[in-house]
């Protein structure tokens, strides 16, 4: 049994796939505790990979993207040889603190902590207040993106997205992602 905090279906908001409508799997728990998160894990539905299945059947995208929390704790190859068997594509957002079972399409890191993992499609680095240099842990990725952090204050955030911006003029290696999803007001 998985613990599930939500399933929802809308446009992905972040990173590469930004604009791509996506089913969202959002699993409770992780191994960390960011102060900037921003999902309630004290609320959760425990479903089995075929109960998963079956609520996503109805959507019309085929891409879905394991989230949480920390996915990795949950997601197995059960799971993921189930979507993969009826036609989904999966993407992961994670911490890169846990292993990744194989068979993940796209994988997202976020890195924070000690990651074990190494290598990702898209790395997406937290712009705060204080970042001087982005801390991308060593980790390979074919698209690097820098997202200032959403303090929930205007002003500063305003000041973070003009430093970010600053920073990959000078670091064009970099791209920025938004959090459009927070921009226009969809889940």
């Amino acid at each position: 049994m998985k613990r599930v905090n939500d399933i929802f279906y809308s446009l992905q908001g972040e990173g590469r796939n930004t604009g791509r409508a996506a089913i969202f799997i959002r699993f409770a728990g992780c191994n960390l505790k960011c102060p900037f998160c921003d999902t309630d894990f004290s609320q959760y539905e425990e479903m089995s990979d075929e109960d998963i299945l079956n609520r996503i059947k109805s959507y019309s995208s085929h891409f879905v993207v394991l989230t949480g929390g920390e996915p990795s704790l949950q997601v197995d190859r059960h799971l993921v040889n189930l979507l993969h068997s009826h036609g989904y594509e999966l993407a992961m957002e994670t911490n890169g603190t846990h292993p990744i079972v194989d068979g993940i399409d796209w994988i997202t890191c976020s890195p924070k902590g000690n990651t074990v993992i190494k290598r990702c499609n898209e790395l997406k680095c937290i712009f705060e207040e204080t970042t001087q240099v982005p801390d991308d842990h060593g980790i390979c990725a074919e698209y690097k993106y820098l997202q200032p952090c959403d303090v929930q204050d205007a002003e500063r955030n305003a000041q973070i997205v003009k430093r970010c911006f600053d920073y990959i003029l000078q670091h064009p290696e970099w791209r920025m992602s938004l959090q459009t999803h927070k921009l226009v007001g969809f889940k």
